[in-house]
């Protein structure tokens, strides 16, 4: 395998990265509130604007796992995973007219907080400790796997990049709070950008045209969009892509404390809309030009790919190989792209640091000491401080727990679909009650989970690949393809559709068990008749005030009848 050493202008490059996040976050340090207060620190005192957290919105869950795995995806399986932006164009309305109202007229620290005015304390507890343990295992993997992959390529110690990446975030996401993050998620954003363009860039050169990327991909049958099958177990298909990518990113960006927490650092509904209407175009724009980064790295690799030629063990570090073959020539382009996949796992842990503390103070700490308001502020950072550390331990940690790897990612996104189903029977119905959302919820994980770990299960089939250009004239071996038939149905089914799935069971399960055993509600148990419309969502809400008006307007008339008789 081709190792490089990075030059001068490529260890500038990282150096100004790591030192521009670290001196933002010095800044909102020391100016402003100076981060006294918890308002300021995980909220941005509700006033920014909405260019950053739009960009934020995106860079939160676009890591570095996301760039590599997706121009992968599209260089050995083909375009058609393009098609889940389609899903996000339709989910954003959804988020941001029928969820976000209700997050933000409630104003809380923590989104599981709703869960507990909605349903009960219980409910809100074993949401808030699921959404814990999966951003834990999911950020110790965001730091790791990148540091793995450019080790494998580019020869940079994984140690010194874990050491770098995770101290550099844990400083300036616990010293500059909210802000600092947002305006790091900024400029980690442009480096993320610049990281992809310049691949595709270089390569349209390398082939002598943009359109060479497409002309070559369709060719080699990159370029087919045509599966309409309504199989589940085929991997991607139009179906799939847009229900799957619309549960998937409702359960990001409608529901995940990590967002929501985002979206209320502005200071009214409609600008807090914006923020989510704008961040889908910058969303898809990075999905798409990532995309075609995948394509362009077939197009020059189309007579020798790297992972039969034995260059590269894993798909995920095409992107890494093609940067050193192709780009080592040209001073900091190498630079360049390693600080956009570092940006990636920085802007990601941050968000989660800054998330983390949130949730702990209001759901853990908040929740069972009486702590003195003036102590708030220092516990949340060293919560921050905290996490950042557990992150680091857990990337170190993480070389020596195998398969616990994809684990950590399956589960990330086994639980988002039932999660969002807990949420949607809170805000759209007004029969769901504690017992039957509990149960839901835990039988709902535990049959996405089964499906998500369950084995043995097909192996994804690659598009077809050629090493006839190879300089060592290795033989290219045609797998067996096992009969599907063979596999348990349930671990055919198309990891897309696992988010759905789980959304739906705890639908119709949680329904059923409310209508079927009555539980009594909060409303109830505060001794009220009805309950708060600002608990759900618009349209169920106006319903709701327009039915205690009536109910109020009857009152009324009865009572003036009875003072007339009296």
């Amino acid at each position: 395998m081709e190792q490089s050493v990075f030059g001068l202008w490529d260890y500038i490059i990282m150096m100004a990265t790591m030192i521009a996040s670290v001196a933002i976050g010095l800044y909102f340090r020391f100016s402003g509130g100076k981060q006294r207060t918890n308002e300021e620190y995980l909220l941005a005192d509700r006033n920014m604007s909405i260019l950053p957290v739009a960009v934020s919105l995106m860079a939160s869950f676009m890591s570095a796992i996301t760039l590599l795995g997706v121009s992968a995806e599209n260089y050995y399986y083909g375009m058609q995973f393009v098609v889940i932006n389609i899903s996000y164009g339709i989910a954003t309305p959804i988020a941001s007219r029928l969820y976000l109202p209700v997050f933000f007229g409630l104003q809380k620290t923590s989104t599981y907080e709703y869960l507990e005015l909605r349903f009960g304390p219980q409910i809100r507890l074993l949401a808030s400790l699921t959404y814990t343990l999966q951003m834990i295992l999911y950020n110790g993997i965001v730091l790791y796997a990148p540091a793995i992959v450019l080790e494998s390529v580019t020869g940079m110690d994984r140690l010194i990049s874990i050491l770098v990446v995770g101290l550099a975030c844990t400083f300036y996401s616990t010293l500059g709070g909210m802000k600092a993050v947002l305006f790091t998620d900024l400029l980690q954003s442009l480096l993320m950008f610049g990281a992809v363009f310049s691949i595709v860039i270089f390569a349209s050169v390398q082939l002598g045209g943009f359109d060479q990327i497409f002309v070559i991909s369709k060719e080699r049958s990159r370029l087919d969009l045509s599966n309409f099958s309504f199989d589940p177990t085929e991997r991607h298909t139009w179906w799939s892509l847009i229900l799957g990518g619309l549960i998937t990113y409702l359960s990001l960006y409608a529901v995940n404390h990590t967002q929501v927490q985002r979206l209320l650092t502005v200071r009214t509904l409609d600008r807090s809309q914006q923020c989510l209407w704008w961040s889908w175009p910058v969303l898809s724009v990075l999905s798409i030009v990532t995309c075609i980064s995948g394509l362009a790295i077939f197009a020059v690799f189309k007579d020798c790919d790297p992972l039969s030629n034995h260059s590269i063990t894993a798909i995920d570090q095409l992107m890494p190989y093609y940067v050193v073959v192709a780009m080592r020539e040209i001073p900091g382009l190498a630079g360049l792209f390693v600080a956009g996949i570092f940006s990636a796992s920085l802007s990601t842990i941050s968000a989660s640091c800054n998330a983390l503390a949130a949730v702990t103070l209001s759901d853990y700490v908040g929740r069972w000491l009486k702590v003195n308001s003036s102590y708030i502020p220092w516990l949340t950072k060293i919560a921050a401080c905290a996490y950042g550390f557990i992150f680091l331990a857990l990337a170190f940690l993480a070389e020596y727990l195998g398969g616990v790897l994809q684990a950590a990612l399956t589960i990330f996104g086994a639980v988002g679909g039932p999660l969002l189903g807990v949420f949607t029977l809170g805000m759209f119905t007004t029969f769901a009650n504690e017992f039957g959302a509990s149960f839901a919820l835990l039988s709902g994980m535990c049959l996405t989970l089964w499906m998500s770990f369950g084995g043995p299960r097909p192996v994804p089939i690659k598009l077809p690949l050629s090493v006839e250009g190879c300089a060592n004239n290795i033989t290219l071996l045609t797998p067996s393809i096992p009969d599907p038939g063979q596999y348990f149905y349930l671990y055919r089914i198309s990891y897309m559709w696992t988010s759905p799935i789980g959304f739906i069971w705890v639908i119709i399960i949680g329904s059923l068990i409310s209508l079927a055993i009555k539980w009594p509600q909060p409303w109830q148990r505060a001794g009220k008749l009805s309950p708060d419309p600002a608990l759900f969502t618009p349209p169920l809400a106006a319903r709701l005030r327009a039915a205690e008006h009536k109910k109020a307007d009857v009152q009324c008339v009865l009572l003036k009848q009875s003072e007339f008789h009296d």
